[in-house]
């Protein structure tokens, strides 16, 4: 089985408050309504590339909450309850506890430092743990524990400067190839890997998500599309400028797995 085949999948929707979402820029801030849009056609491509869709209530008082991917990780055999780096996004992980605990046959917990989901990159040979302002040493640490305990090899690496998780500047797109921004693919963080390079000025494509046999990448990023239907992959492009105005890509917006239940 690969990495990225999946058949199940949780999401949370948007709260209103989600305009009120952390931000590391200026410029326009969010709207409802088309974050709304952009959620619920995430929502229906999931279920188009053959994965089933829990959908959670939206949660108000954390505006963050949409993106799920932050205060968990999720495995065949087990889930990984986090510890996200920004404090307004701690209290996120207890309210997916009881969503997990029903759906997976273990639920581990990060209980030192801080890590994000979006700092974790899942990849054939061993989980990538960046080093970010959002995930620490000590987290990082603990979550090499909790992973070696189920079974899966680990490697921490550090992120570039100025970049707010490890995979807003990388996604892996088949097993031996990782999409990335130039900056991390002159690092030695993805050494091993065959790398394509977005152009830099799509470099926001790099968050990218592979879910079975299809490549999803933000619209709007003609050179970047090209560079992977070269690649011979089949890709298809969806909304995500509301929710880049949040800091946000189309990773973070769901925990997907391979539930060995419904097959």
């Amino acid at each position: 089985m690969r990495v990225y085949d999946f058949n199940s999948a949780i999401v949370r929707a948007p709260g209103r408050s989600v305009v009120n979402g952390l931000r590391t820029h200026s410029g326009p801030a969010a709207v409802f309504e088309n974050v709304m849009a952009e959620h619920q056609s995430y929502i229906a491509a999931l279920r188009a590339a053959g994965v089933q869709v829990i959908v959670l209530e939206a949660l108000e008082q954390f505006p963050d909450s949409i993106f799920v991917e932050d205060p968990a990780l999720v495995f065949s055999q087990a889930a990984v309850l986090l510890r996200p780096g920004a404090p307004s996004r701690m209290a996120e992980a207890p309210g997916l506890s009881a969503t997990l605990a029903a759906r997976f046959p273990a639920v581990l917990q990060l209980s030192d430092g801080c890590a994000d989901g979006g700092d974790i990159l899942v990849t054939p040979g061993r989980v990538l743990i960046g080093l970010s302002a959002r995930t620490n040493e000590a987290g990082a640490a603990h979550l090499q524990e909790l992973l070696n305990s189920i079974g899966l090899a680990s490697q921490v690496v550090r992120v570039p400067h100025g970049t707010l998780h490890l995979k807003s500047d990388c996604s892996l797109i088949d097993e031996e190839t990782v999409l990335a921004t130039e900056d991390l693919a002159k690092s030695a963080v993805l050494d091993g890997f065959r790398i394509l390079v977005v152009p830099q000025e799509e470099r926001s494509a790099s968050n990218a998500l592979r879910v079975n046999d299809v490549v999803f990448i933000r619209a709007g990023c003609p050179r970047t599309l090209d560079l992977l239907v070269a690649h011979g992959l089949k890709v298809l492009q969806l909304p995500a400028s509301e929710i880049g105005k949040i800091d946000a890509g189309l990773s973070c917006m769901s925990l997907r797995w391979f539930d060995r239940l419904t097959t």
